[in-house]
């Protein structure tokens, strides 16, 4: 267990409460009825039991051991079967009525908060592997403590009714029994504490482990993996292995904790309930009846069956605190997701306008782990407004982080970039972003329409034509036309049966379509033809050209092809710039890109 995790365990009293309330108020802001009538039934509830099983129960039985008359007491037990007749009612309504109602909105409110931070978040978040854990069990943890939110509450307010009621009646009665209750509460209350905490840090132990497993499950029935699964049977012996590695840690770690688990179990659920209850409890009430002669035989059986409805009312409260310990752990991490600040914030909120971007790089350095080498080294590059400008150069040379960093979705560890002579961390960062159109080589096709996965946002009157006109300059419109429902047609087969894949082709095609509808003044596109066949790719290039004639244009190809349409191509290699020109100067120059050329071109000479 990490130093992190050992803390959380520690949490002083406040801080549980704190994280507890925070999502009572997050409960109660989305639906105040979904917190209050649970908690208000929980009250009722031990009040009825308190009424019936102790109130009237002991009536009846006083009654038969000093004869009162029959009238009297058919009278208070029809009157205490209206007041229950009336309360299960009432918890019909609530269970029935107000959770299956209410319960969807507070869950929709809760979960759009976290998509809506998710999207927010910093990119550098999902680098950080610890962050991405805490965000996975945040939002997988969601439900079940909204559940638990109530539960707590309708526990505690349960266990006072409890305590309040049974504890009049104990010091009406016989107060010396309420010692032992206390003896009770105070033994099971340790116990509960370290059992809850060990069954936390046996989560946490898991967690890596179940993840493994959880993903060797996810390979078997993704459709992206269908076909390798198939054509390389040798992938499911591999994962096979995993899952049964996954299974064997799980097991160690349950097997590794059961000995003290069943231990604080046994000591806080028997010696510190049934036994101490049970027999010691029980005892004494028999020796003030039979020998002391103190108490009547009625009162022994009430105040022995009320004795248990006071140690289970203890045990609520034994309960609770470390289930609201644990609670909060989650909590905490639910509430540390949803208040993170970015990193990346908007120092001036300058607002972007829509024409062709120049853009000035200047002594930029950058990396993905602040204590490691920088990927990016030294890059000074400039961009005219309007100018076409291909980044080439291998795999891990920098490429597409240079353009992450030109889009601020990170921030440059030193050096600057700027665009129309602003620095772009005056931009207003949401604003800046929109006004830069990409398509990165790993785009993803949303389940909704045509229409939805080009505009990326909500469709309005009147944008139809736009949204034809970009498809036609991506050379998709016509594949379009020819479906059912055209623009209307629903992508993907994954939430509609009647959704429809497109080709590895027709999907990048669609994703650069967003570039030509936004029209922005930077476009950026990260291998815009690797899915297209040649001629495809030749009338791509020409459609980019003719529909980005007066904007500022930066390609990212591994295809030497494309980027002789550039007006400049800029080479990187380990992260720095070592070339820089147009497509015949650096031929000439018998460089590194010439270099390059020679061996694509070769395969066609």
């Amino acid at each position: 267990m990490s130093g992190a995790e050992k803390k959380a365990n520690k949490q002083p009293f406040r801080e549980v409460l704190s994280n507890n309330l925070f999502l009572i108020r997050l409960c109660l802001s989305a639906s105040p009825a979904f917190v209050i009538f649970p908690v208000l039934d929980a009250v009722r509830n031990q009040v009825s039991i308190f009424f019936e099983h102790t109130v009237g129960i002991g009536y009846v039985l006083e009654a038969a051991e000093f004869h009162y008359p029959f009238e009297r007491v058919a009278a208070v037990i029809i009157l205490l079967f209206v007041c229950i007749s009336i309360g299960m009612v009432f918890t019909v309504w609530v269970g029935d009525y107000v959770r299956e109602k209410e319960g969807p909105k507070v869950r929709r409110k809760i979960k759009l908060m976290l998509y809506d931070k998710a999207k927010d978040l910093d990119l550098a978040c999902y680098d950080n592997p610890d962050y991405y854990n805490e965000m996975v069990l945040a939002i997988a943890e969601v439900d079940k403590q909204i559940e638990r939110c109530i539960q707590f509450l309708s526990n505690v307010f349960a266990g006072l009714a409890t305590f309040i009621t049974t504890g009049i009646y104990f010091l009406r009665k016989d107060g010396i029994s309420i010692l032992f209750a206390v003896c009770s509460f105070v033994l099971t209350f340790v116990f509960m504490q370290a059992y809850n905490r060990l069954s936390y840090q046996i989560r946490i132990s898991r967690n890596p482990h179940e993840r493994k497993r959880e993903y060797v499950k996810r390979v078997f029935y993704l459709p992206d993996c269908a076909k390798e699964m198939r054509l390389n049977p040798g992938v499911s012996d591999s994962l096979y292995r995993e899952f049964d590695a996954a299974n064997e840690e799980i097991i160690a770690v349950e097997k590794k904790n059961a000995k003290k688990h069943f231990l604080f179990s046994f000591i806080a659920n028997y010696i510190g309930n049934d036994f101490f209850c049970d027999v010691i409890y029980i005892g004494y009430l028999v020796l003030k009846a039979t020998v002391w002669g103190t108490l009547s035989f009625s009162s022994v059986a009430i105040l022995y069956n009320s004795f248990g409805r006071m140690k289970r009312g203890l045990r609520v409260f034994t309960d609770t605190y470390p289930f609201a310990c644990e609670s909060s752990l989650y909590i905490h991490r639910i509430r540390g997701f949803l208040e993170y600040e970015s990193a990346i914030v908007s120092e001036e909120n300058l607002v972007p306008d829509s024409r062709a971007k120049d853009v000035h790089i200047n002594d930029l350095a950058f990396s993905y782990q602040k204590t490691g080498n920088d990927l990016l080294k030294n890059i000074n590059i400039d961009i005219r407004p309007g100018e076409k400008i291909a980044l080439v150069g291998y795999n891990g040379a920098g490429k597409t982080t240079l353009v992450k960093l030109l889009m601020r979705l990170y921030d440059p560890d030193r050096g600057s970039i700027e665009m129309c002579g602003r620095n772009i961390k005056s931009y207003d960062v949401e604003k800046f972003r929109r006004s830069i159109g990409v398509v990165f080589q790993d785009f993803r096709i949303f389940a909704g329409t045509v229409a939805e996965n080009v505009v990326m946002d909500t469709i309005k009157g009147g944008e139809e034509g736009k949204i034809r006109e970009a498809l036609s300059d991506s050379g998709l419109l016509k594949r379009i036309d020819s479906m059912e429902s055209g623009i209307e047609r629903y992508l993907t087969t994954e939430t509609r049966d009647d959704g429809i894949n497109l080709s590895g082709g027709e999907s990048q095609k669609l994703a650069i379509s967003r570039v030509f509808y936004q029209n922005a003044g930077l476009m950026i596109l990260d291998e815009p033809s690797s899915a297209l066949d040649p001629i495809a790719e030749y009338q791509l290039n020409h459609a980019m050209l003719t529909a980005t004639r007066d904007k500022t244009v930066i390609f990212i190809s591994h295809r030497l092809s494309t980027t002789r349409i550039a007006d400049r191509i800029i080479m990187l290699e380990n992260g720095q710039v070592v070339e820089e020109g147009t497509h015949d100067e650096l031929l000439a120059r018998g460089g590194k890109y010439a270099g390059m050329w020679r061996v694509q071109a070769g395969a066609y000479m």
